[in-house]
């Protein structure tokens, strides 16, 4: 071969070792993953681009430079051994790698090798490094959801039945006592309704921050769903479970803030104590809630250690849901009528119904029981309606009868009269029946005048019917004073709670005589709810209240007496 062939031949094979060179080196500048070459020395040969992206190094400030010192201290042994391998000829993996950015934080990364060999020996490795904090701090995330509340960042429930298993083997160990502290808050629809889901949700935030404020160390709190929520307390005396609770009903005294308005909560509290109420969470959490339900029943914004005889009472809600579901089909249910007495006369030419219930196997269920759950359950507005069957009924049997006209009062739940349907429902029931428009009273509570629009079209849509409204519990609710003049009134009731007491109590007294003082100037009638002393009676007559009803004169009785004792 001559010489000129010769060259030809050498630079054809430079001009591959180049092409082959740029080709390799286009590999490692182009790809999108970090790749750093390290020499046997452990120092950095050469760096891509993306290592700036990622790591914000560029390939000067990295050349030369050892790559350990980029290592976090805690695994600097592990990636020395790593390297070792590495550069024995393994093509290996490592993850949770910590590799310092130039920001100035360490990131957790992930490296896998690439042993690069010349002529059989390994010059060069290379580290593929993937940043993997961003997928870490999903992960913490997506961990951090499982065990908490995503509205509150309380732990939730989850995070209870762990938490419980672990506390509760450290008190057998100990011999110490766990407390389950279970807060439900009082009424807290009357909130969504008035402020919307998301107004609700922001005063749930709110509650969950107060209860953190006063919540020890040593207890854990959590939300249950809903507003309810439960602190668990390990080694907590009675004493000191009694004045943690009490600062909390303290702290609920205060209003909480939303849209610069204030609005005021109370909760009813229920409490278990581990082992002695029970040894599984689900049976401690069981006997707290009929510790709440027993505290509502009795009037709410208290607390109560749960106490065996508390089991009297229904404890299971569904239980009695399923029951009170098909207490129509079996003639369960049942009106009974108190008369309501003229206090100038003595006369009686109205009653109240109200709602009896007898259940085939738990007996005679109180309507303070039943009643909240067929609200809740949306059950209400078919009880509702059976009601008014009943009544429209009873009264066309006695004008049939040509009993002397009397009126029958109906107390009608706000869920009921905010359908938008019950006006329709009474014009054609009424006039089904045939009766009187006028001897047909709907009772409502003060809570449903708060829903102006609806209830303002639906009263007066009663008033064109004939129908009598009367207003109960009047000066308990949540109403001004101005919805008198706007809605068409014909009857205010006094709440037994002014009545209760009203010979002894002059506060009370001075209440009852302003309201029939109002009802009178507004020209309309007063009665008054829970009389049961002769003395009561007398002031409420010196007072001028037209009628009164309670045990004095007669508790509510079956259709059958009514007629026996007032028509015969």
């Amino acid at each position: 071969m001559d010489n000129n062939r010769l060259q030809e031949a050498l630079m054809m094979e430079r001009k591959k070792r180049l092409e082959y060179e740029q080709k390799y080196m286009s590999v490692i500048d182009h790809n999108l993953d970090p790749i750093i070459t390290v020499n046997r020395n452990g120092r950095i040969a050469y760096a891509n681009t993306a290592v700036h992206k990622a790591f914000g190094y560029r390939l000067k400030e990295l050349s030369g430079r050892a790559i350990i010192d980029l290592i976090g201290d805690d695994k600097v042994g592990d990636f020395k051994n790593f390297l070792s391998r590495s550069f024995s000829g393994e093509s290996i993996e490592m993850e949770g790698i910590l590799f310092f950015h130039k920001r100035g934080q360490y990131l957790s990364a992930y490296v896998k090798t690439i042993p690069v060999s010349v002529r059989g020996e390994i010059r060069e490795i290379h580290l593929i490094l993937r940043d993997t904090s961003y997928h870490n701090k999903n992960n913490e995330r997506l961990l951090f959801l499982s065990y908490h509340d995503q509205l509150t960042g309380l732990w939730n429930r989850r995070a209870m039945k762990e938490h419980f298993n672990v506390d509760a083997e450290y008190a057998i160990r100990s011999d110490e006592k766990l407390s389950l502290i279970h807060l439900d808050l009082d009424r807290f629809n009357t909130i969504n309704d008035s402020i919307g889901r998301n107004g609700a949700d922001e005063i749930l935030k709110r509650v969950a921050d107060r209860i953190k404020v006063v919540c020890p160390k040593e207890g854990k709190l959590y939300r249950n769903g809903g507003d309810e929520y439960i602190i668990l307390l390990q080694n907590h005396s009675i004493e000191k479970t009694e004045k943690l609770t009490q600062k909390i009903l303290s702290d609920f005294t205060k209003p909480f803030y939303f849209n610069h308005q204030e609005y005021f909560l109370s909760s009813s509290i229920g409490i278990s104590v581990y082992p002695d109420d029970g040894t599984s969470l689900e049976e401690l959490l069981q006997k707290a809630e009929q510790a709440v339900r027993y505290v509502k029943e009795r009037g709410r914004s208290h607390y109560r250690f749960y106490r065996e005889e508390m089991n009297t009472s229904f404890t299971d809600a569904a239980l009695m849901e399923a029951h009170l579901r098909r207490a129509i089909e079996f003639n369960e249910l049942e009106l009974h009528y108190q008369p309501q007495v003229n206090l100038q006369t003595g006369e009686i030419d109205s009653f109240e119904a109200l709602l009896r219930w007898n259940n085939r196997k738990f007996g005679f269920v109180s309507p303070a029981e039943f009643i909240p759950l067929a609200e809740e359950s949306g059950l209400i507005h078919s009880i509702g309606d059976w009601v008014l069957e009943i009544v429209c009924r009873q009264l066309k049997e006695w004008q049939d009868k040509q009993f002397r006209p009397v009126r029958i009062a109906v107390n009608i739940s706000s869920k009921q009269f905010r359908t938008g349907a019950f006006a329709e429902k009474a014009k054609n029931v009424i006039g089904k029946h045939g009766i009187h428009p006028s001897s047909f009273e709907v009772e409502i509570t003060e809570t449903a005048l708060m829903y102006m629009k609806d209830t303002l079209s639906t009263l007066q849509k009663l008033k064109e019917i004939g129908v009598t409204i009367s207003v109960d519990d009047f000066g308990t609710g949540y109403s001004s004073l101005s919805y008198l003049k706007q809605y068409p009134i014909d009857i205010i009731k006094i709440d037994r709670s002014f009545i209760k007491d009203i010979e002894l109590d002059e506060k009370n007294e001075a209440i009852a005589k302003t309201i029939i003082n109002l009802a009178h100037s507004l020209g309309m009638q007063v009665i008054a709810e829970g009389v049961e002393k002769d003395l009561q009676a007398k002031i409420l007559r010196e007072a001028d209240c037209h009628k009164a009803q309670g045990f004095l004169f007669s508790k509510a009785i079956p259709a059958s007496e009514i007629v026996e004792k007032y028509f015969t």
